[in-house]
């Protein structure tokens, strides 16, 4: 992103969909572009590895696995793919900024240290931050939608729908995940980060009908806000959409809102004492 370039980034932050009220976080999300200006290729990049999965896993393996039995019948495999890989999009970019980028202001830049100097306050911090992490998971999920429809794995009209669900999964993975970096005291804590992301991306019915797990394993994995960010893409791409899509949505909405109160209090307690 050049210079000449940074003044348009900047009016379309103001278009993004911080939340009503939080005028002075809008400020944090602008710097954040700014500060991308001259880093841009990590936000492009970003988005690869689930791109490399699609293919490497969805067409390549499903050349031989070829469908998968779900509820609504037979479908592709990579189809079955596609939208758990688009959730895992989604969590990525919203995961990732909101704790190795959060760790390194909050810990040894001590950039919120400089803007509580300023008008913003810890709690617009927590909402800046949390928006600009939902922007760029936002960013990698339409990216990897594009990609996913080029490909020829999106089956349903609905699949318009997606866009919008991915922003409720990146809401509540960056609210989670910049909470808990507010408890983080080194950079080895992250082992924890990684620790908690892997066995989700590879169990949350990602890959298999989650009735191909043990029934014991079965109520562990829908525990998981990755599952639930999965299914909510799989009804959409898949056009199997029902009421019980609404159980997701309602959990992706809940777990992000505790995620934001819980990273306000803590940024309190953290830069006010």
């Amino acid at each position: 992103m050049s210079s000449t370039t940074a003044p348009l980034a900047v009016r379309v932050s103001r278009l993004l969909p911080v939340p009503a009220g939080a005028g002075m976080a809008r400020m944090l999300v602008e710097r954040n572009v700014r500060s991308y200006k001259h880093g841009w290729i990590a936000l492009v990049t970003g988005f690869l590895e689930p791109v490399l999965y699609l293919f490497s896993l969805g067409v390549g393996i499903g050349a031989l696995v070829q469908t998968v039995t779900t509820d609504s019948g037979e479908v592709p495999y990579a189809a079955f793919v596609a939208p758990a890989l688009l959730a895992t999009s989604a969590m990525n970019g919203a995961v990732y900024d909101s704790t190795f980028n959060v760790f390194w202001k909050l810990r040894y830049a001590k950039l919120y240290d400089a803007v509580l100097a300023t008008p913003l306050g810890p709690r617009d911090v927590a909402v800046g931050e949390i928006a600009w992490s939902l922007i760029r998971g936002a960013l990698y999920s339409a990216l990897f939608l594009l990609v996913a429809t080029l490909a020829g794995t999106v089956t349903s009209w609905w699949a318009l729908l997606a866009l919008p669900a991915a922003v409720f999964i990146g809401f509540a993975f960056a609210a989670v995940g910049m909470f808990v970096t507010t408890y983080m005291k080194s950079w080895a804590d992250f082992e924890w980060v990684n620790l908690a992301i892997q066995p989700m991306f590879l169990f949350s019915a990602t890959f298999f009908p989650l009735e191909t797990y043990p029934p014991t394993v079965q109520w562990l994995v829908q525990l998981t806000p990755l599952y639930h960010g999965v299914a909510l893409e799989r009804a959409l791409m898949l056009g199997q959409v029902d009421a019980g899509i609404w159980w997701h949505v309602g959990y992706l909405v809940a777990l992000g809102v505790v995620g934001l109160i819980g990273t306000g209090r803590r940024l309190e307690k953290l830069l006010l004492t």
